[in-house]
């Protein structure tokens, strides 16, 4: 009896608390949203609300994501860079286009996030890595987290350096907002980010692989005596006019991006544009690309082969390049 009585006075433990989670994601290349669909899975399996808030492809979370805690708000709030091709950026461009897009309306912008923040009574913001969101989630009481690898005043000090002093005020803006962000979950490969203060390093976050080398050449009916390169530029066309000869005797090319009407020789064969990169990846001996997040961190669980194109007015590349080389993979 007394046993009973003992265990009957003991408190149930305490139920989970359901939060609601504002997602906000930069629309600038594949890499921001696709780190982000792990964390927002996550965050959904663990009985959370998210409500994504990007520029980027919706279908990058819907295709993995089937939740009706998944919500998805399309939104243009940053502009990352302006590039002509998966090569090339214009640093004037992006800067003025910035302006239009983050500096222009921005107390517009400000009020619309306020006000929408509180209508879906957010618990917490996480930023990947708008720099307005964090503004707004501190006018709106709300804390507010970045995950992320770069911040856009780092990115876009070079480009004020590059097109002259007319948009320095843009870098003094953007960290001036990030200093509203109360914790940085910073990422390997990261670049100098002092506009955040309290900061806590992870491991890599990437996309697991779902299935085997030997699933997914089946699947494309390629056999174990093929080698396979992956022509991987973060989703988007490179801007080059690929040729059969360009590939050795024995080799096949599956080119990420490529857009519809693009012809490719017979060796090269064009992937869907939603293909899940880390089962392809997984399927292949070698990438050509360039280096982001995104591509270095998929490449990486695989100590793939990664030959890369050098790119200017991408200061990220330095430190990302850094990742491949300590963690041994070949560049």
């Amino acid at each position: 009896m007394a046993n009973d009585e003992e265990n009957s006075n003991e408190s149930p433990p305490p139920p989970k608390k359901h939060l609601v989670f504002a997602y906000y994601i930069t629309g600038h290349g594949f890499g921001h949203a696709t780190r982000a669909v792990e964390v927002v899975r996550h965050l959904i399996a663990a009985g959370h609300d998210v409500y994504v808030v990007t520029g980027a492809p919706g279908f990058v979370f819907t295709s993995e994501i089937k939740s009706e805690r998944l919500f998805i708000r399309k939104v243009l709030l940053d502009c990352g860079a302006v590039q002509a091709d998966a090569l090339s950026v214009d640093p004037l461009a992006s800067l003025e286009k910035y302006s239009q897009t983050a500096v222009v309306p921005r107390a517009s912008i400000l009020a619309t996030e306020i006000e929408w923040l509180t209508s879906i009574n957010a618990d917490l913001v996480v930023s990947d890595v708008v720099p307005i969101a964090c503004r707004a989630a501190a006018d709106a009481g709300i804390r507010s987290a970045c995950v992320t690898n770069f911040s856009w005043d780092f990115i876009y000090a070079e480009y004020v350096m590059a097109a002259g002093h007319l948009h320095r005020s843009i870098v003094w803006q953007i960290a001036e907002d990030y200093s509203h962000c109360d914790l940085l979950i910073r990422l390997p490969g990261y670049c100098p980010m002092p506009a955040f203060r309290d900061v806590i390093d992870v491991p890599l976050v990437v996309r697991e692989q779902r299935k085997s080398r030997a699933e997914v050449r089946k699947e494309l009916e390629i056999g174990e005596d093929v080698k396979l390169v992956i022509f991987n530029f973060g989703g988007q066309p490179a801007g080059w006019t690929l040729k059969e000869e360009y590939l050795p005797s024995g080799w096949l090319c599956l080119v990420c991006g490529a857009s519809d009407n693009q012809e490719l020789p017979p060796n090269f064969i064009k992937l869907k544009r939603d293909v899940y990169t880390p089962d392809v990846m997984a399927a292949c001996d070698c990438m050509i690309g360039k280096i982001g997040y995104g591509t270095v961190s998929e490449a990486l669980p695989y100590k793939m082969p990664f030959v890369f194109v050098r790119r200017d007015f991408f200061n990220e590349e330095p430190f990302v390049r850094n990742l491949l080389e300590i963690n041994t993979s070949h560049t």
